[in-house]
Order: structure tokens, then C-alpha cells, then sequence
């Protein structure tokens, strides 16, 4: 259940209130807002729901109590109507922007980052993507450069300004990735809950992209799992499933983008890239999901495809990713949003 408080609230009556949660047994997590805070209780069981209820809006700074009837109750529209803004640079995704990420799908040398970082900035991307660790589907493809590609990641945010976006595949890596500005957690760890639980504890924004067998369910209760942590700072990534189509590598899910809009709070972004594998179907695609109502996309951009060590035939070259984000820009301002 969620316990609203009044605008009026001090801060001793919200303490009230969580103390009185601990002593029933419950966990509390508490979303301080500019004008309410709203209180998350997480244990009560169904039967008891209608009683703890009652007794909550009485206490003093109390305004409603809303009983929540999904299983992930801190993720819910039901816990909060308005959508969740979560800030990664000058870009606050659920806003109304249309926030792009864009860059590389693994960091490969100083040149390549670099000269990746500058041209995606220049096409107006809000912040720079690149895997330092690969989870690779074969133990020979290119894993990652590890630490040293951070320090690449790193040299490119001083010099263009963009926040790095990476992947953490484990939970040893999260004090080695202390320096990145958004944890991602891949497809293939959506579901890794000791991860998801860490990345929760943390408090930068994470990326938590859908499993390609995960229903729209199974990727809200694995982000109900970082929010369950104490961090609320989610951007959803629909990136594609896996069907019976073999034209595509895999399907982007759009239907399944906008029915997790309307069951969570969180911004709903999409990756063009991942889904279709082959860069002469991401533009169409990137442009479709902002149609749809994307909060933003994520898009592999690699300075010279043809050479990449990871991904290269999904990648767009720069001049591409321009074009493209001028088209973006028109569907964007034709449904009332700004890019």
C-alpha cells in the first residue's frame, strides 16, 4: 500500500509513520516528492490491507492511504500517477523530452570512443553509450576491455560533457563502475535478482532493459526488485523479444512498450538497435517508438561499422545517426514532445 502525506506534513510525522510500518513488520521505502512525500508499504498481507488502512489515515500528516493490488506495488501506477522523472544529464526522461542514447556498443580503443562521443553529441544525443564488459551469447567474441575501457568512457565524458551509460553484468563490477553515470542491466540479467537488488542499493539511475523471453510482468517484478532496494531511479528499456520471426533478430515489442506505460510509473524507452540487427531497419523502427510514445530511445552508433568488434551490422554510422535524429526531432514535435 502507499501512504500519501499531506503537503503539510513535517518531517516527525513521517517518521511516525515508518516507525509504526517497522513495528507491524513491514518494509518501508519512503519517495520524497516537491510537493508530497509518499510512503511505500511493502508486506501486508491482503486480509489486512482494509484495517492497516484505516488506522494509517489517522495519523497526523496523513492524507490517503491507497491499498496497491499488483505484485509490484513501488513500480505501480497505482502507487503514483505521474510519471517519474529520472534526470541523466541536462535530460529528464518521463518529462515530456525525448531523451537519445547513442554511442558504441562496446568501447574499443581511445580513437574510436572518442571520435563516437564528438559525433553523437554533435547530432544532439543526451548522453554516450559503450560497454567496457560484454556478456557475449560465445565465450571467443570480444568481451570488453574491462577498467581500461571506463577510463576511455571517462576521457570522453570530460572532453564532450555526455554521461556514460554501461553495463554491469555482476555485482562485483558495481565499485568498479563507481565512475559511470547510469548502471545498464542487459537482457540476459534482467532477471539476475542478487544484481538487481545491488544496483538498487546504489544511487545512480539504472537502465533495465526486458529480457527476450520476459513478459511485460516479469520486467516490472524485476524492476520492482530495485525499487524493493530503495531506488526508484528506473528508466525501462523495451529492447526487443524473441519469436518465431527470423527476418529480425529479434521483435520489437511496441504493444508491450506502451501496456508497461500504462501499468508503471517509470520512463519507457526503446533500443532500435538490438532488436532489428541490422542498421538499415533501426531508423524506421526508432521512429515508430517515439510515435508510440517512447520516453526515449537508446541507438548503437559506431564510427566505422564495418571494423566494429561487437554489433557492427546494427550499427549506424554518424552521418546516419544525424539523419536520423533530424527525422526523430519532427515525430517528436508532431506528438506534442520535444527531443
Amino acid at each position: 500500500m502507499i501512504i500519501v502525506m499531506g503537503p503539510q506534513a513535517q518531517e516527525e510525522d513521517i517518521q511516525r509513520v515508518s516507525d509504526k510500518l517497522k513495528e507491524w513488520g513491514y518494509d518501508s521505502h519512503i519517495s520524497r516528492g516537491v510537493e508530497r512525500t509518499l510512503i511505500g508499504a511493502v508486506g501486508a498481507p491482503e486480509g489486512e490491507k482494509e484495517s492497516i488502512a484505516e488506522q494509517l489515515s489517522r495519523f497526523s500528516g496523513v492524507d490517503h492511504v491507497v491499498p496497491i493490488l499488483k505484485p509490484y506495488k513501488l513500480v505501480s501506477r497505482e502507487s503514483q500517477a505521474q510519471t517519474t522523472r529520472v534526470k541523466v544529464g541536462e535530460v529528464e526522461f518521463g518529462s515530456g523530452q525525448v531523451g537519445v542514447i547513442a554511442g558504441p556498443c562496446a568501447v574499443e580503443s581511445e580513437e574510436q570512443i572518442l571520435e563516437a562521443a564528438r559525433a553523437v553529441k554533435a547530432a544532439g544525443a543526451c548522453a554516450l553509450r559503450g560497454g567496457v564488459y560484454k556478456p557475449r551469447t560465445s565465450p571467443y567474441s570480444f568481451q570488453g576491455l574491462g577498467p581500461e575501457g571506463l577510463k576511455l568512457m571517462v576521457a570522453a565524458r570530460e572532453e564532450t560533457g555526455l554521461p556514460i551509460v554501461t553495463e554491469v553484468m555482476n555485482t562485483q563490477q558495481i565499485d568498479l563502475l563507481a565512475e559511470a553515470d547510469v548502471l545498464q542491466v542487459g537482457a540476459r540479467n534482467m532477471q539476475h535478482y542478487d544484481l538487481l537488488r545491488a544496483v538498487g542499493q546504489t544511487d545512480k539511475p539504472v537502465l533495465l532493459k526486458r529480457g527476450f523471453a520476459a513478459t511485460v510482468q516479469d520486467w516490472l517484478r524485476a524492476a520492482e526488485y530495485i525499487a524493493a532496494a530503495g531506488n526508484l531511479r528506473i528508466i525501462m528499456c523495451e529492447r526487443g523479444i524473441r519469436t518465431f520471426e527470423t527476418q529480425t533478430r529479434f521483435t520489437l515489442d511496441l504493444g508491450g512498450m506502451a501496456a508497461a506505460q500504462l501499468e508503471t510509473h517509470l520512463p519507457v524507452i526503446a533500443d532500435p538497435s538490438h532488436s532489428m540487427g541490422t542498421h538499415e531497419l533501426v531508423p524506421q523502427m526508432a521512429l515508430a517508438a517515439i510515435a508510440a510514445g517512447a520516453d526515449g530511445l537508446i541507438i548503437e552508433v559506431h564510427p566505422h561499422p564495418d571494423q566494429a568488434l561487437s554489433d557492427g551490422p546494427q550499427s549506424l554510422t554518424p552521418a546516419s545517426f544525424h539523419r536520423l535524429m533530424t527525422n526523430l526531432r519532427a515525430v517528436a514535435q508532431a506528438i506534442g514532445k520535444e527531443l
